[in-house]
């Protein structure tokens, strides 16, 4: 071996004494990094497989979408007779004679390197704008949701864990096998009729104050307006949690560790909260991605039941009136969302369980 290839195998040997010390003092950044990596493609995959469920599609979607753009054009406001090679001609210089692949790669393109989502073919407003203050609605909604599920699921749990077989324990077991087993479509409708019928909560979740009238109104009337439906998302998840939450608190408190505790005569409140607490946390964090998953697609029932203005509701408005791109760019939008929450998740988990080994090279 020369002396130019012993250089190179010893700065190779070194780039490697140095990756692998770094993995060894950091070993959360690869596993962040290797979750960012799967995100993304998963969301490349998604899309590719959307477009490709596109190109099935009937033509009279993308006939409609050429026709709205040659009747706002300037060479065809005054003439509504479009003829077929006008449409042909349209059709191909915007790209849609194209194969989906090569589509979605020029739609990558328009997203990634210039910035822009493009616009809705009935509005012909600009799809950020529009999704924007949608999506942070549902976030709101979905969010408060799950911090209502979480912090009263544990303290149920927690509390159910130690009056095990009792009559408390057993109805509260019926009641919460009962919503989880109860369809969310007609408990939201039931809740629904109980604010047409009693007058107690609007039928809409959204205010009817605008926000210029005056910030404090506007956030009174904003939280008796989300209550109903926050009520329904909450009874939709609490049954599933709280059963969870309740059997790993059990089987927690009946391993070695925790006799061990016990026979060392510490209290057991203290035992319960600063020890078994922590170990019941795991699968609920490995559940929450699911949970988070759930309420999305929950709350598009819920927002089309109550009026609510956010990303699910505006989806299913799309998909309605066949906005191609407006659909396109709110499935990748809360797709990216259920992806973020379970990659959030895992980070969790590996935070938490001091168990979980990271991937590093030994």
């Amino acid at each position: 071996m020369n002396t130019h290839s012993k250089e190179q195998a010893n700065g190779l040997n070194r780039l490697l004494h140095v990756y692998r010390e770094f993995i060894r003092k950091y070993p959360l950044v690869p596993f962040v990094f290797w979750r960012l990596l799967a995100l993304c493609t998963s969301l490349f995959v998604l899309g590719f497989l959307v477009f490709a469920l596109m190109s099935l599609a009937p033509g009279d979607i993308v006939d409609r979408f050429v026709l709205s753009y040659l009747l706002e054009s300037q060479d065809y406001q005054r003439d509504t007779n479009v003829s077929d090679e006008a449409i042909e001609e349209t059709r191909a210089r915007l790209g849609l004679d194209r194969p989906f692949y090569v589509q979605y790669v020029l739609w990558l393109k328009r997203v990634v390197v210039d910035r822009d989502l493009g616009r809705s073919l009935i509005t012909r407003a600009p799809i950020l704008f529009l999704i924007r203050e949608r999506l942070v609605n549902s976030l709101i909604l979905n969010l408060i949701s799950l911090v209502f599920l979480t912090v009263i699921s544990f303290a149920m749990g927690v509390y159910l864990s130690s009056k095990a077989g009792t009559k408390l324990d057993v109805g509260v077991g019926i009641g919460a096998l009962f919503l989880h087993a109860f369809p969310g479509l007609l408990l939201l409708i039931l809740l629904q009729l109980f604010a047409a019928t009693t007058g107690l909560f609007p039928v809409t979740a959204y205010p009817s104050v605008p926000a210029s009238e005056g910030r404090i109104q506007f956030v009174f009337s904003y939280i008796h307006h989300i209550l109903l439906p926050l009520i329904g998302a909450f009874l939709s998840g609490i049954g599933s949690s709280l059963r969870v939450i309740r059997a790993t608190m059990l089987d927690q408190l009946g391993k070695p560790y925790v006799t061990s505790l016990r026979s060392r005569g510490i209290n057991e409140s203290r035992i319960r909260w600063m020890h078994a607490f922590r170990n019941t946390m795991n699968p609920y964090i490995t559940s929450s991605a699911n949970l988070l998953a759930s309420l999305f697609s929950g709350s598009l029932i819920l927002e089309i039941i109550f009026a609510y203005p956010g990303i699910g509701r505006l989806t299913y408005q799309a998909v309605v009136s066949e906005d191609v791109n407006l659909v396109l760019a709110s499935i990748m939008f809360v797709s990216f969302l259920v992806l973020f929450g379970i990659i959030v998740s895992d980070i969790c988990l590996a935070l938490v369980d001091p168990r979980i080994r990271f991937s590093k090279n030994k």
